[in-house]
């Protein structure tokens, strides 16, 4: 029996393959490579290129493979792009996502771990944030992510499809093989990275004064590793029967852009320069997770918890991959 992972070339999902790899069980992957790397997944693992929206596709693979589960990362997820193209990513994320769980159910497929965002919680009225706060997007990533959710709720209800669908907060760092290489890349971690080995010329900080101790948006960063533990754990709970459920992946706490730029500084040893910009609409002051759900459903437990490890471990792959995947 295998577990189908979508975009499991990507930054998250190609750990996910890798842990379920060690951990002795039958793995499947599919990822039309857009933003993923074929070099993130190892040779001996099936490999399929394509759309997850490709329905003679998913059910070759399901012919090929006898499916049991599935972990679903495949998305378009830049939150700017997707106002700019909100028809591109409703087709991708939407769309295409209806498509895959069609094939599923026709495969036999009751169980699915979905890779869903604090986006769909839009603009906090409180923090930390639980999984009972009103869903309100402020995007159409966001839109796109509580559709699949209700769409996932209706699929249960009617076909019994059983599903974890799992709100990230900022996943953040690297494991020995795999990192974040992303084009155009977006997130803080990598660009702070690079601007301290002079990729970038300056780091820029969207807004100094937030109502935060010292001006700066916090967020709730998570190792991928602690995020991709959480996958599997979800999907044993599924395994074992449990319900249906959404859980936050957080560690409880956040740290502010600065705090990332002062510890990057240290972990590097080296001087990074920093462009303070206007703060970008809608970009809330605080976002940290309340994961106690989580912990007591799954079991799970973050293990890195002090944001110089979350970083020290990015760093060890960024002086390893320089030229990312491409080498």
């Amino acid at each position: 029996m295998a577990v189908l992972v979508t975009g499991g070339a990507g930054y998250i999902g190609s750990v996910c393959v890798d842990l379920l790899r060690h951990g002795g069980q039958e793995v499947v992957v599919l990822d039309n490579l857009y933003r993923g790397h074929r070099a993130a997944i190892d040779a001996s693992v099936p490999f399929y290129e394509g759309r997850i929206g490709d329905r003679a596709l998913v059910a070759r693979i399901a012919r090929e493979h006898k499916l049991e589960a599935c972990i679903h990362f495949a998305a378009l997820a830049y939150v700017g792009e997707s106002v700019q193209q909100p028809d591109r990513y409703f087709a991708n994320n939407v769309e295409q996502g209806i498509a895959l769980f069609d094939e599923l159910l026709k495969a036999g497929v009751r169980r699915v771990v979905f890779s869903s965002t604090c986006a769909t919680y839009g603009e906090p009225q409180r923090v930390p944030i639980a999984e009972d706060h009103p869903q309100s997007p402020t995007n159409p990533y966001g839109w796109g992510k509580y559709f699949i959710e209700r769409i996932l709720e209706s699929y249960d209800q009617a076909y019994g499809l059983k599903f974890a669908a799992l709100r990230y907060f900022n996943a953040a760092g690297a494991t020995a093989r795999c990192g974040e290489d992303h084009e155009p890349e977006t997130h803080l971690i990598p660009n702070v990275l690079s601007a301290a080995v002079g990729k970038l010329p300056f780091v820029s900080v969207f807004g100094n004064t937030y109502p935060t101790p010292d001006g700066t948006p916090i967020r709730d960063y998570i190792h991928i590793a602690d995020l991709n533990r959480a996958h599997l754990l979800a999907l044993d709970y599924l395994r074992g029967g449990g319900e249906s459920c959404f859980l936050n992946l957080g560690t409880g706490s956040g740290f502010s852009v600065m705090e990332v730029i002062e510890t990057s500084r240290r972990v590097t040893g080296r001087d990074i320069k920093v462009k303070i910009e206007p703060p970008r609409a809608g970009d809330p002051s605080r976002l940290v997770a309340q994961a106690d759900k989580a912990r007591l459903v799954l079991g799970w437990q973050p293990e890195y918890t002090e944001l110089e490890a979350i970083i020290q471990s990015a760093w060890d792959w960024y002086q390893a991959h320089p030229h990312g995947y491409a080498q």
